[in-house]
């Protein structure tokens, strides 16, 4: 998000901007895309022979790199399969005062269809004419939004990153292995995840990623910073996990000032060739408020 609030002179001209956005969406909501999606995980009720959360596992038992080798196998299927499924997407994101409460806000609803070669279209069902007056929405936030949070670690993405296994934890009801994952070298204009991801560790599925979009674009006197995020995944169908929900509640942190801000990104009604997938009793991993806040 870029900070619009140093340049007095020019709010008026950001504000138009963002307003015209809502229309640029429209415009651009049929150009191809690729899949994501994000998910609120429902919290288990603790049994007594439960491990703690996050209590540390015995070690793997196969070597980490067969493990990073098979998970990110396991992702290119995953990423094959998503490609079969129409969804709808609401994106909101708010400003917020220093009491905690939206002084400015950004929504936007659409649904999501595939072309038989795997190509994702995004048609707007609904964007109500934003207030964001202190920050601006950049094309590195919508392909963040596309590509970023809901992170897919493929066989063809892996040798982009530097992959480190740091444990083995109980996740809720999960065990799962902890890596943490950043870029390899940093190219000009691609955006990558910086963070952790939890795998599961009987099937090799991502549950849950924890981290950021990087870089941070700081250039001529125009701040572009992006905040820390959660992504969560549902066993929507088979043993794949779909992201189905992401939040983030932080503060972006400009040379002007701190904005704090709050999004949340919801993907619902999964529909597999028109049929319904419902979401229910299936195994989660957390339950994020309904507000989205931490």
């Amino acid at each position: 998000m870029a900070d619009i609030q140093p340049q007095i002179a020019a709010i008026h001209r950001r504000r138009a901007a963002i307003i015209l956005l809502a229309g640029l969406a429209a415009v651009c909501a049929f150009l191809p895309l690729s899949a994501g999606q994000q998910g609120s995980m429902a919290q288990p009720a603790p049994t007594a022979a439960a491990p703690p959360q996050n209590a540390t596992l015995g070690p793997p038992t196969a070597p980490i790199e067969e493990i990073i080798q098979k998970f990110a196998a396991r992702e290119a299927e995953f990423k094959t399969e998503r490609d079969n499924f129409t969804y709808t997407q609401t994106f909101t994101i708010q400003t917020l005062d220093y009491s905690g409460r939206p002084d400015g806000e950004y929504t936007m609803t659409s649904d999501i269809v595939f072309t038989p070669s795997g190509k994702r279209f995004e048609k707007v069902t609904n964007a109500p004419a934003p207030t964001l007056e202190r920050i601006s929405l950049s094309q590195q936030d919508l392909d963040d939004l596309e590509h970023v949070q809901p992170f897919v670690l493929t066989t063809t993405e892996l040798p982009k990153y530097n992959v480190k296994y740091m444990d083995h934890v109980q996740l809720d009801e999960l065990t799962t292995y902890v890596f943490d994952v950043g870029p390899k070298t940093i190219e000009k204009n691609q955006r990558y995840f910086q963070g952790r991801v939890w795998v599961e560790d009987k099937d090799l599925d991502i549950v849950k990623t924890d981290g950021k979009a990087v870089p941070d674009i700081r250039k001529g006197g125009q701040e572009n910073v992006f905040p820390r995020f959660e992504t969560f995944r549902e066993n929507v169908e088979g043993h794949f996990w779909f992201p189905t929900y992401t939040r983030s509640n932080d503060i972006l942190h400009f040379s002007g000032g701190d904005i704090p801000i709050r999004m949340v990104v919801k993907y619902e009604n999964y529909k597999r060739f028109g049929v319904t997938i419902k979401i229910g009793a299936a195994k989660e991993t957390q339950t994020p408020p309904a507000d989205g806040k931490k």
